[in-house]
């Protein structure tokens, strides 16, 4: 069994869309552990906050085949792929890590470079597997979190509430 973490990120009916996919992860995979939510501004273009978090979870499906499969997650739940890359969105699963691999190629890239770029992908991965090395830098993932430069970033973690209000 891999250990896997995957980023969880939405601006549109961002609520309900993170719930339904923790419901579509833990259907999917084995022994989900959900990191605290983080409130960050849109990247790249202007519009709504969106809301993130990471998964950590087991699965003995390839990188590839959990690729695909979260892929399928997103469009289940009206991901648009027409839009440009830096736009909002129902629902953006990536994966993130699986186990130490190293790989590049075929769409895919692991460890995900955005690891080391965004506060909204590295303060949630903190929270979850700050012990965790980087499976190139060799650093933790919590020495890439307190180094990282967090003023470009507007990021908070905020309670979110898992059920849904009737």
């Amino acid at each position: 069994m891999a250990e896997i973490f995957i980023s969880v990120g939405s601006n549109i009916n961002p609520e309900t869309n993170v719930r339904a996919a923790i419901v579509a992860l833990r259907a999917a995979f084995s022994n989900v552990r959900i990191s605290p939510v983080f409130r960050s501004q849109a990247v790249g273009f202007d519009g709504d906050d969106f809301l993130n978090l990471v998964v950590a979870a087991t699965t003995d499906l390839t990188p590839t085949a959990v690729a695909l499969l979260l892929q399928d997650i997103e469009n289940r739940h009206g991901r648009d792929r027409r839009q440009p890359k830096f736009s909002s969105r129902t629902l953006d699963l990536d994966l993130l890590l699986y186990d130490d691999v190293v790989l590049a190629g075929g769409g895919l890239q692991l460890p995900r470079g955005e690891i080391e770029k965004y506060a909204f992908v590295l303060a949630p991965l903190a929270a979850i597997a700050g012990d965790r090395r980087h499976p190139v830098t060799g650093q933790t993932i919590d020495a890439m979190w307190r180094c990282l430069d967090k003023s470009r970033e507007r990021l908070q973690e905020i309670p979110f509430a898992w059920e849904a209000p009737y």
